[in-house]
């Protein structure tokens, strides 16, 4: 497996990981990142092999690393609701035809290798199929795309906030690091990606959802994931109330409160949001502050970096996409992951 982890004396090589979808026409610029992972792939329905959305962007997204040679693209398999894993997982003959036909599409389009997207393993929340096996299926699958892929391919996954659904322990050896979906963790009136946890105290001002960022990262660790292959999540977008501002508002589409409505800071939480006049939430989001604060904990805990979903959400200027670059790449050293 590939490496991107400094030595004892070597501050670690960090990444900025970008979702980039197949439905958008937006080139991302490699000069702010270091890895991205296309948006998406999926099983087929038989079962056996991978199947790409928009062929043609993936093409365009692979050559970039023509004139950015260090950039790293990796096919991104799954997304909420993407079904086929656990049929394919749940046999060796599927597994391998499923894992040799990645390493199939890495070679085909000159790919980094493959991030895991299940979501989530023996859970149907997504109404996708499911089995009390899959965890267990999980790790042979991680295995048998390892043996696919080689040694000097990528190969990551996501991971919901909780780290629930994955045995971190079994399949450390077979991955290079873990992205962690820390967000969607919260919908209005609560924050959608709170750093820390806030405390209503008895006010109108939100709580975070069923998790925080540092929650999350705290998970993955305790379930076993070391801090230098843990890549920390921020979204790029807001989510609000349906019948104001909508369930999800990318942050290039922000325009400010609504008339009669406030943008409030989160001292506790450390994000913002715009509240109407009883003080309650109607959509929590992020700016360059609460990003920079987010960047600002994935080097106090020394993670290995950040992700974000997704890169076209950010507005023309780039201000969120910057500012994870600067915070994250200044001074990095350049990474062999």
């Amino acid at each position: 497996m590939a490496s991107c982890v400094g030595t004892e004396d070597s501050a670690p090589k960090r990444v900025v990981v970008a979702y980039v979808t197949s439905w958008s026409g937006i080139m991302p610029d490699p000069a702010v990142l270091t890895h991205i992972n296309y948006a998406f792939g999926g099983v087929t329905p038989s079962f056996d092999g991978v199947h790409i959305g928009n062929e043609a962007r993936l093409r365009e997204i692979a050559a970039l690393k023509q004139d950015a040679p260090a950039l790293k693209v990796c096919l991104s398999v799954g997304g909420w609701g993407s079904g086929n894993f656990s049929e394919m997982a749940a046999t060796d003959s599927l597994r391998a035809a499923f894992a040799a036909d990645c390493a199939r599409v890495v070679e085909e389009y000159g790919l980094d290798g493959i991030d895991i997207d299940w979501e989530y393993p023996t859970s149907s929340a997504a109404g996708i199929s499911a089995s009390p096996e899959d965890t267990e299926h999980f790790n042979l699958l991680m295995r048998d795309l390892r043996k696919a892929l080689g040694p000097g391919r990528l190969l990551t996954l996501a991971s919901v906030c909780s780290a629930k659904y994955v045995d971190f322990p079994a399949i450390l050896p077979y991955i290079d690091f873990v992205n962690i979906m820390s967000y969607d963790m919260g919908w209005a009136p609560l924050h959608n990606a709170a750093l820390y946890r806030s405390d209503a105290e008895g006010k109108i001002s939100p709580v975070a959802g069923d998790c925080t960022a540092d929650e999350a990262v705290k998970a993955h660790l305790a379930a076993g994931v070391p801090p230098d292959r843990l890549v920390m999540g921020m979204p790029l977008y807001g989510r609000g109330k349906r019948q104001t501002y909508g369930d999800f508002v990318n942050y290039r589409d922000l325009h400010g409160p609504r008339e009669g409505d406030v943008e409030v800071w989160d001292d506790v939480a450390r994000v913002p949001y715009y509240a109407d006049g009883d003080g309650v939430l109607q959509l929590g989001f992020e700016n360059v502050r609460s990003i920079s604060e987010k960047c600002n904990y994935i080097l106090e805990n020394r993670l290995l970096g950040g992700m974000y979903w997704e890169y076209a959400g950010d507005n023309p200027s780039g201000d969120l996409t910057r500012t994870i670059a600067d915070s994250l790449l200044t001074d990095n050293q350049q990474t062999d992951r």
